[in-house]
């Protein structure tokens, strides 16, 4: 009778590590999603309106310091590794100043929009 039980129960066990790959799991994407691109259109000198425009609204503004916003984008893949990317849009006097992150800044972004 042991014996059955333990066969059983280790056919259930191997069964469900059979099954896994064949399981379909969804990509769980989170956050801002943004390319170089995007991050390409920004300039030294733009507004927080302008900002949003261009890169949708941040998914956290800092409580204690409200010259910061933060894109963070983060996809977990059904199969595969996790991605996260990260950008800081840094405000001084209401204005784009830096942005630090996973993505570089565009040649043109220390040349201010025109008015």
């Amino acid at each position: 009778m042991r014996i059955l039980l333990a066969l059983a129960l280790a056919t259930a066990v191997t069964s469900c590590a059979v099954i896994d790959p064949l399981v379909y799991k969804i990509d769980i994407p989170q956050g801002n999603y943004l390319e170089q691109r995007d991050v390409d259109n920004l300039r030294v000198g733009m507004t927080r309106d302008q900002v949003r425009f261009v890169l949708g609204s941040p998914v956290s503004e800092n409580i204690f310091r409200d010259d910061e916003w933060h894109y963070i984008f983060r996809m977990k893949p059904g199969r595969g590794d996790v991605i996260t990317r990260a950008l800081t849009v840094r405000f001084e006097d209401d204005v784009v100043a830096s942005i630090a992150g996973d993505f570089e800044p565009h040649e043109d972004f220390y040349t201010p929009l025109e008015s």
